[in-house]
């Protein structure tokens, strides 16, 4: 699923595969961006904070150099195809940007969300608003543990999923970060150790992004079926009790209230009638188009 660690992979692979080639066609799809052409611009290279992905052009004649921000939501893709190879035809009418390199190859962006095209010396325009992320350089654990800290009554998922506080948690690390810590989702965040959360989301994050097989395993066993904790449990129960996994459905529309998995008895606390109102743009994130993206998702 598209969290930091997944956003932080891919930005890897597109540098593998693009980075350093020349743009000689382009072709926005999005009514925003319609006029744009990137052609004669060198990418650059990929960069994240949390889940928003940063495209950098080279800078062209007397244009300066520019990024491009994209989100990936729940069903944004990317991708490389080789030289005389299409998108199958039920893909097509989901792109939403095509660029033709000069080796002949094409990248296409497919159901992307939220694309902007800012000088880069501008990028704080579309990221600024995120909170410290553990994968970046400029990493601040003092400053993630702060602005968690900032109202002790917000419950610890909602704490977590706003990507204004700490950026890069999505829903399976925030089920799975209150698993770890042994509290209810709900509990609220100032009545757990903070430091010792950021500490640990940030180790779990890392992990999961750069060493080999341990995408998305919070367990350490990557087995199907036995790589998480309570997540997508409610059949098998919780792995470390046996008992059985709750499942509390999201609050459609709002972003701070996602389908949550927990076990009772290895987490005391709050249920979900202390979930917090409804509030549309709590996480710092794009409202997404619809529950029925996220249902039955980890």
């Amino acid at each position: 699923m598209p969290e930091g660690d997944s956003v932080w992979r891919l930005a890897r692979r597109l540098d593998r595969q693009v980075a350093g080639r020349t743009v000689v066609r382009s072709d926005f799809r999005t009514p925003t961006l319609a006029t744009r052409d990137l052609s004669g611009r060198r990418i650059v290279g990929h960069d994240t904070h949390g889940k928003h992905l940063l495209t950098r052009f080279s800078a062209t004649g007397d244009s300066p150099a520019a990024t491009l921000h994209s989100h990936l939501r729940m069903d944004g893709s990317w991708s490389t195809l080789a030289p005389g190879k299409r998108l199958p035809a039920k893909v097509q009418p989901h792109v939403r940007l095509v660029l033709g390199l000069d080796d002949a190859r094409t990248v296409h962006g497919i159901r992307l969300h939220d694309l902007v095209l800012v000088p880069t010396d501008r990028e704080s325009d579309v990221v600024g608003h995120l909170g410290p992320d553990p994968l970046r350089d400029d990493w601040d654990a003092a400053e993630a543990v702060r602005r968690l800290g900032t109202d002790p009554r917000t419950p610890l998922v909602t704490a977590l999923l706003d990507q204004r506080s700490l950026a890069g948690l999505g829903n399976l690390w925030v089920n799975e970060l209150a698993f770890l810590t042994g509290v209810s989702p709900w509990t609220p965040i100032g009545e757990v150790d903070i430091a010792r959360l950021v500490e640990r989301a940030a180790t779990m994050l890392r992990h999961s992004a750069t060493v080999e097989g341990a995408y998305q395993v919070t367990t350490g066993s990557s087995a199907k079926g036995d790589d998480h904790w309570v997540t997508g449990r409610q059949r098998q129960g919780c792995r470390r009790c046996g008992g059985p996994v709750s499942v509390s459905a999201e609050v459609p529309g709002d972003p701070a209230n996602r389908r949550t998995w927990w076990c009772r008895t290895c987490q005391p606390g709050p249920g979900p009638e202390a979930r917090t109102g409804l509030r549309p743009r709590a996480t710092g994130e794009p409202p997404r188009r619809s529950s029925r993206s996220s249902t039955g998702t980890r």
